[in-house]
C-alpha cells in the first residue's frame, strides 16, 4: 500500500499541502451538460479526501440562489493584445515582447492588475503609436482601414465618424457613448485640420488603444440612479458577456456577429449561449485560444527559447524545435475542432500530425503524396497523446540529459492538480552529472537517500522516472547508460490510480481513465476561461461543470460550453 500523499507531504522537511483543488472521485448525479448548475454553498463542495487529496462532493447545495465571488480587473494578456488589433486593424506586427511581462494565475497568462508604472505606460503608447503609424503608411492601408470610399462623394468627416463607430464598437466590446462618440469625432477633427485625413485617423486608433476600455477587462455599468448595494450578484449585460466569449474562445475582441448578437439580445440565455459557443469553436480563430490553453497548461511556451546540447543531441535544431511546437498545436485542434474532443483522445491517441524533421524523430515514414503537416499512426507501444510528444518531453528536460523530476512535477502540478511545495531554498536544483554506464534511475537514486528530500521526490521520481524511455529531445531510447531503459514508475498522488506502471503509455492511459484528472483538467480550463482561481462562491458552477463534462463522455467542446453557461461566468458579483 504506497503512502498517501499528505502523508509524504508531512515527513522531514517537505513543507507544503495538497491543494484543495486538487481532485478526487467525479461527482455524481449529472444534472446535464452546460445546464449551470445554481445555489449557494458554504464551498467548492472540497472534503478532505483518501491521503488528503479534496474530493469534489455530488452533495452539494444547490438550491437556485446564485453565488459567484468578486472578479478581479484584468489587463489584456500579450497574446489578446496581439490577436485583438490583427483582428481590428489587420495588424500583425505586434512586438510582443516590448509589452509589459504578463502576470500569470497557475499556469495562465492572466493580468490580474498591478500597477504598470512608467515603463509598461510607456511600452503601452509605443505600441499604439507604432501600430496607428503603420495602419495609415499607405494610401492602400488607409483605405482598407477605414472602408469609406471618399471619392465617391462621401465626405472626411462622414468617414472618420463611421470608422470611429465601428473600431470603437469592437475594440472596446460595446457601441460608444454619444459623449464618447464625440470626443473621438473632436480629436479626429482637430487633428485633420491641422495635417491630414490620415493623421486624424492615426491619432484616433492610437487613442482607442491606450483607453482602459480597449486595454481591460472591463465591466463596469454606466451609473444608475440606485448602484447595486456591494456583494449584489448581478448579470453580465450582453456586451459585457460577448466579451468574456470572445476572450475565452478566440483570445481577440467579439466579431461583428456576435456584437450583434449581444445588442438583439440573443445572450439572455443559456441556449443563446451555446449556440456562440458551437459558431465560435468551429471558426478558424477558435485555434488561437485552444493553442494558447494548451501551450500554457504543459508550460510549452518555454520551447521557443529551448536549447539542447549540440554535441549530445545535434537533431535539435530551430526546424525541430519548431516542428515539435506546431506538431502539439495542432494535434489539440485536430482532436477538439475536427475530431471525437474527448479529453481520453487528448491522452492517449496513437497518431500525431507529423511535418518536417519529426517524421525522423518518430522513426516514421512520410505517407507517399503528401506535404506539410500530415496526420500520421504511430507505435502505439511508444506514443500515446500529448504527454508523449517531443513537445512536452524535450521542454521538460535539460539540455544534456533528461530530467524525471521536471516531468513528474509537470504532470503534478498541472494534469493532477496537486500543489507542490517548492524545495527548500538551501537545496541544489543542479542535476546529477551524466556518468558513463550510469542509468538516470541510479543518479537520481540519491533524491530518495536523503531524508529531507525523499520525502518529495517519492511523490514526484514515482511519476517522472515512467517517462525515461524518451531522451532529452523527446526521441524514443532502448536503452539508457547502456543498459535496457527502467521505465517503470508508481502513481502517489492520486487516490484512485495509485500503484505501478511500466511506461509513459501505461501511465497516460491511467490518467485518461482518473476522476482526478478529469476534474482537474475542468478546472484548468475554468482558470484560463475567468483568468482567476475558483473560489468557495464557485462550489455549484462547479459542480454543473463536472456534472456536464462527466455526462458528455468527458468531451473537452461540451466541457467549454459548461463553463460558458455557468454562473460564475455569466454572473458578476459587485465589489466593495
Amino acid at each position: 500500500m504506497p503512502l498517501g500523499v499528505a502523508a509524504l507531504l508531512g515527513v522531514a522537511g517537505c513543507r507544503g499541502e495538497i491543494s484543495s483543488t486538487g481532485l478526487g472521485a467525479s461527482a455524481a448525479g449529472a444534472t446535464g451538460a452546460g445546464a449551470g448548475a445554481t445555489g449557494s454553498t458554504a464551498g467548492t463542495g472540497m472534503t478532505s479526501g483518501v491521503a488528503g487529496v479534496g474530493v469534489f462532493q455530488s452533495n452539494v447545495t444547490c438550491d437556485g440562489a446564485r453565488d459567484v465571488p468578486v472578479g478581479p480587473l484584468r489587463r489584456l494578456t500579450r497574446q489578446e493584445y496581439a490577436n485583438s488589433v490583427r483582428d481590428l486593424l489587420g495588424a500583425t506586427n505586434v512586438a510582443r515582447d516590448d509589452l509589459p511581462a504578463d502576470e500569470t494565475v497557475g499556469p495562465f497568462a492572466s493580468n490580474t492588475v498591478t500597477a504598470l508604472g512608467d515603463l509598461g505606460t510607456q511600452q503601452m503608447l509605443d505600441s499604439a503609436e507604432r501600430l496607428g503609424s503603420a495602419v495609415v503608411a499607405t494610401q492602400a492601408a488607409l483605405d482598407r482601414l477605414v472602408a469609406c470610399d471618399r471619392t465617391a462623394g462621401a465626405t472626411d468627416a462622414t468617414c472618420a465618424a463611421g470608422f470611429i463607430d465601428r473600431l470603437g464598437r469592437r475594440a472596446f466590446r460595446r457601441p460608444l457613448a454619444a459623449d464618447e462618440k464625440a470626443r473621438y469625432v473632436a480629436l479626429f477633427s482637430s487633428t485633420a485640420a491641422g495635417g491630414t485625413f490620415a493623421d486624424g485617423i492615426r491619432l484616433v486608433v492610437q487613442t482607442m488603444l491606450q483607453s482602459p476600455s480597449f486595454l481591460y477587462h472591463l465591466e463596469l455599468d454606466p451609473m444608475p440612479a440606485t448602484p447595486a448595494a456591494a456583494g449584489t450578484i448581478v448579470a453580465l449585460d450582453q456586451y459585457q458577456l460577448a466579451a468574456r466569449l470572445s476572450f475565452f474562445l478566440w483570445n481577440s475582441v467579439p466579431d461583428d456577429a456576435l456584437l450583434t448578437s449581444a445588442s438583439s439580445g440573443k445572450l439572455a440565455d443559456v441556449v443563446g449561449v451555446r449556440a456562440e459557443v458551437t459558431r465560435m469553436l468551429a471558426d478558424a480563430r477558435a485555434r488561437d485560444a485552444i493553442s494558447t490553453f494548451h501551450a500554457q497548461w504543459l508550460d510549452l511556451t518555454k520551447l521557443a527559447a529551448l536549447g539542447k546540447d549540440p554535441t549530445l543531441f545535434p537533431r535539435f535544431t530551430p526546424a525541430l524545435r519548431d516542428a515539435l511546437q506546431a506538431e502539439t498545436l495542432a494535434f489539440v485542434d485536430d482532436v477538439l475542432r475536427a475530431g471525437d474532443g474527448r479529453l481520453d483522445t487528448l491522452l492517449t491517441a496513437p497518431y500525431s500530425v507529423l511535418d518536417g524533421p519529426l517524421f525522423d524523430l518518430y522513426g516514421v515514414a512520410r505517407p507517399a503524396g503528401t506535404t506539410g503537416p500530415v496526420r500520421v499512426d504511430l507505435d502505439p507501444t511508444q506514443r500515446a497523446g500529448l504527454l508523449t510528444q517531443g513537445a512536452f518531453l524535450a521542454t521538460h528536460a535539460h539540455e544534456n540529459q533528461t530530467s524525471p523530476v521536471a516531468r513528474g512535477v509537470a504532470i503534478l502540478r498541472n494534469v493532477l492538480c496537486v500543489a507542490l511545495p517548492d524545495p527548500p531554498p538551501n537545496v541544489d536544483n543542479a542535476p546529477p552529472d551524466p556518468k558513463a554506464g550510469a542509468t538516470t534511475r541510479e543518479r537520481f537514486a540519491t533524491h530518495e537517500s536523503v531524508a529531507s528530500c525523499a520525502v518529495c521526490h517519492k511523490l514526484i521520481d514515482g511519476i517522472g522516472m515512467g517517462f525515461e524511455a524518451y531522451d532529452a529531445i523527446g526521441a524514443f531510447r532502448a536503452t539508457d547508460g547502456g543498459r535496457a531503459v527502467d521505465a517503470t514508475g508508481t502513481v502517489v498522488g492520486a487516490p484512485e490510480i495509485a500503484g505501478p506502471f511500466d511506461g509513459a503509455v501505461a501511465l497516460s492511459r491511467k490518467l485518461a481513465g482518473s476522476a482526478q484528472v478529469q476534474q482537474c483538467v475542468a478546472r484548468q480550463w475554468f482558470r484560463f476561461a475567468l483568468g482567476r482561481m475558483e473560489t468557495a462562491s464557485d462550489g455549484c458552477s462547479l459542480k454543473g461543470m463536472f456534472d456536464g463534462f462527466q455526462t458528455s463522455g468527458h468531451d473537452v467542446r461540451q466541457l467549454l460550453a459548461s463553463i460558458a453557461t455557468s454562473d460564475a461566468f455569466r454572473y458578476r458579483k459587485v465589489g466593495p
